[in-house]
């Protein structure tokens, strides 16, 4: 009777472990306790989080420059000049047109800053004045009283999260002070990092691919082929559009003639990094100060920027990014939310090319899996009517 039991014991742990939809669950059921046991043990990772933590913005800097400049220094380098050279050519440059940006246009700049700073306070209470005029005109409270709610309690609502939200900001100057440092602190690395990844970041992925298992290097290099290839495209191709989008906006705001039009620009340009929900930040600050110069200049205004935003989605944006990411603009915008909650501005600006790079590695492993679990495979007939099909 024993032995009968072991037999029987024996061929159903074999059953078992031959399923390999089984087996992927074992495999899961260890790594969540691993993930269990490490993040009771997390004090041990924090020398690691620092770590990450001082990196991490030269390194994406770094990057980000990296992807915009490479294309020029491979163009070079095939009209015959050394890499190194081409390097050192383009530091040049660059070197240049920072020091005209800085004695040129830099000034400007500050001088419309600092004035947009001064006035905006009463721009704010002009708008207000205005809200409250129109709010309590006899239209308004017609339509207020059909749909039955108080606009005076939602404008209450919006002054408290402003009180709030001001709060919070003075607050957190000791934070923006110690973020600026880093930032500074990076911007002086960066062109170090920078060089060497223009000088040997062709080399990076094969380096990668060499703590690989022999069988999996194959796969592994289109993974990152494809990840280069996504984050590429996504980093030329939005900034180029930002760029594009604030110089149409400069020149529509001087030809109507609006206030602080460099200023709105540059805002608008950085802002648009990113999708959708860049552009509704941008237009807050060009809004106010047009309602407050007259009807007629808000009227020109919203002209200028439905024109720049009409001409950016039909004609700029498909030539440029294409239909490389492959992403419904739903979806875009969740996943910016969602990232932004998580992980506050750097979220939001990585939240895309973050989502992307997941993309490639979860459509891969899912490809993997459905090779190697043998639970997707078709029968003979089924591929004929798809064939038929």
């Amino acid at each position: 009777m024993d032995e009968k039991n072991k037999y029987f014991s024996s061929k159903l742990v074999r059953f078992f472990l031959n399923q390999r939809l089984v087996t992927l669950l074992l495999i899961l059921l260890l790594v969540g306790l691993n993930i269990y046991v490490f993040n009771h043990i997390s004090y041990i990772f924090n020398p690691f989080t620092v770590l990450l933590a001082t990196v991490s913005l030269p390194l994406l800097l770094a990057g980000v420059a990296y992807y915009l400049l490479n294309p020029i220094v491979d163009f070079l380098e095939k009209r015959k000049i050394k890499r190194l050279y081409a390097i050192l050519l383009l530091y040049l440059v660059i070197i240049g047109l920072i020091t005209i940006l800085v004695v040129a246009i830099i000034p400007v700049v500050k001088d419309q800053i600092i004035s947009l700073m001064d006035n905006m306070p009463g721009y704010i209470s002009k708008v207000q004045a205005i809200i409250e005029k129109w709010v309590g005109s006899d239209l308004f409270l017609q339509v207020q009283h059909s749909l039955n709610f108080n606009m005076t309690d939602i404008i209450n609502d919006l002054a408290a999260k402003a009180s709030e939200i001001a709060n919070n900001t003075f607050r957190g100057i000791g934070t923006f002070v110690g973020a600026v440092t880093n930032v500074i602190l990076a911007l002086v690395i960066v062109p170090f990092i920078l060089f060497y990844l223009l000088k040997d970041g062709k080399k990076l992925p094969q380096y990668i691919v060499n703590f690989v298992p022999t069988d999996l290097r194959g796969r592994s290099a289109n993974v990152l082929s494809e990840m280069n290839g996504q984050i590429s495209s996504y980093i030329r191709g939005q900034i180029v559009v930002s760029f594009i989008i604030g110089l149409l906006l400069y020149i529509g705001y001087l030809i109507i003639g609006l206030e602080y039009s460099i200023v709105l620009a540059i805002i608008a340009s950085l802002t648009s990094i990113v999708p959708y929900l860049g552009p509704a930040i941008a237009i807050t600050p060009a809004l106010i100060i047009a309602m407050v110069t007259s009807p007629i200049m808000l009227v020109k205004m919203i002209v200028v920027w439905t024109v720049v935003q009409f001409i950016e989605g039909k004609f700029i944006s498909p030539q440029i990014m294409g239909k490389s990411l492959r992403i419904h603009p739903i979806t875009i915008i969740f996943v910016i939310l969602t990232a932004g909650n998580l992980f506050g501005v750097v979220g939001i600006i990585l939240a895309i090319p973050g989502y992307a790079v997941l993309k490639v590695i979860a459509t891969h492993l899912f490809n993997w899996f459905k090779t190697q679990s043998g639970l997707y495979t078709e029968s003979a007939t089924e591929t004929d009517q798809m064939k038929n099909h």
